[in-house]
């Protein structure tokens, strides 16, 4: 991204005023607003000004979300933030949800006072279900990377991050790579079982990597030679947990506390992933849905999601603009290297192989 300075000389200037100043003269109307439309595809197209959308989320006075536990990624200050600056009720249903389970639930709910608006779900759960979900383009569309987006505006990211080791520097080393962690007096934990859980899946294929390039079976024999050795433990009593980046960070900021937690990312086997943001077609609350995501993806939503550690989607072009919280972004895990994000067909192939091997060979 560049920028470009606009020179103007004092003739060209003079030029400017007299123009601004027949337009003065002869000024058009301002154009009306479009017909009110809380189920349209963009702000402009449906609501015409941010003031107009605010109106319409106040009056609908609720928005349900799914699957947003308030440890994950700052999301408890997030809807509490929404709520208090749009005085809307937010209802949190199924928190610990996962990706798949939020599908699940909007289909079950739907038609009650608990069905949810909105999502936040995997790049493989929004791909397979995006004709659930409605099109709306966000203010900072353009912002958002071209790979972490539906080009029809079904889905988008808010939020990504990098795999890591979180690892307690009183009992063992800095591990430098992922095959490290099979040091004798390591206990090492995923947040998950790796066929549920989204974030332990990652974690397996982090340590597949191998220049580069993903490998289910080399991630899946490193644990089995950890559960081989008596090294694989709970995420609450290990010594190291492999996880993204925003939790292990946030480990080391709270509940483990700074002293005793430290967070690394292994040079060149840099994982990452964005999490998707969606609308339900079916939204009992259009409007507030809209504005939820456009309040996810404004400055101020970004630069929450950046301090609760999580990388924003729109992180470089605030950062180019001088909006990005440069202390929040400051404290991130340094990474080395080119991230590496899965497709879709990676993630189905690795899945499969996972769901033939890792009970066998790792229980």
């Amino acid at each position: 991204m560049t920028l470009r300075a606009c020179v103007v000389t004092i003739s060209s200037a003079a030029v400017l005023l007299a123009a601004a100043s027949a337009c003065s003269r002869q000024r058009t109307p301002d154009r009306p607003p479009p017909p009110l439309n809380p189920r349209a595809a963009s702000l402009a197209d449906g609501f015409g000004t941010m003031d107009r959308l605010v109106d319409a989320a106040r009056k609908e006075g609720a928005l349900t979300v799914v699957g947003l536990p308030g440890g994950w990624v700052g999301y408890k200050e997030i809807i509490a933030r929404f709520s208090d600056k749009y005085g809307i009720k937010v209802t949190s249903v199924m928190p610990e949800a996962s990706s798949r389970q939020e599908i699940d639930a909007a289909a079950r709910l739907r038609g009650t006072a608990q069905a949810p608006d909105v999502f936040d779900v995997t790049l493989e759960v929004a791909v397979a279900n995006s004709r659930l979900f409605a099109p709306y383009r966000v203010t900072g569309w353009a912002d958002i990377p071209d790979e972490a987006k539906d080009q029809d505006g079904r889905w988008y990211a808010a939020y990504g991050g990098y795999m890591s080791i979180g690892y307690d520097p009183r009992k063992v080393p800095a591990p430098a790579s992922y095959a490290a962690l099979a040091r004798p007096g390591t206990t090492v934990a995923l947040p998950g079982d790796p066929r549920q859980v989204a974030s332990a899946f990652s974690g397996v294929m982090a340590a597949s990597l191998g220049q580069g390039l993903p490998d289910a079976a080399r991630g899946v024999n490193l644990f089995a030679r950890l559960r081989k050795g008596g090294m694989l433990g709970r995420p609450d009593q290990a010594t190291t947990v492999v996880d993204w980046d925003f939790m292990n960070a946030a480990r080391a900021a709270g509940g483990r506390g700074a002293a005793a937690w430290r967070v690394t990312i292994p040079k060149n086997a840099v994982l990452a992933s964005y999490y998707m943001q969606a609308i339900d077609a079916a939204a009992p609350h259009p409007a507030a849905a809209r504005l939820w995501e456009e309040f996810l993806l404004s400055d101020e939503g970004q630069n929450l999601f950046l301090k609760a550690y999580a990388r924003p989607s729109r992180m470089e072009a605030m950062q180019t603009r001088g909006a990005l919280d440069g202390d929040a972004a400051a404290r991130l895990p340094e990474a080395s290297g080119d991230p590496v994000i899965l497709t879709v067909p990676e993630q189905d192939k690795a899945k499969a192989y996972l769901a033939t091997h890792w009970a066998k060979d790792v229980g």
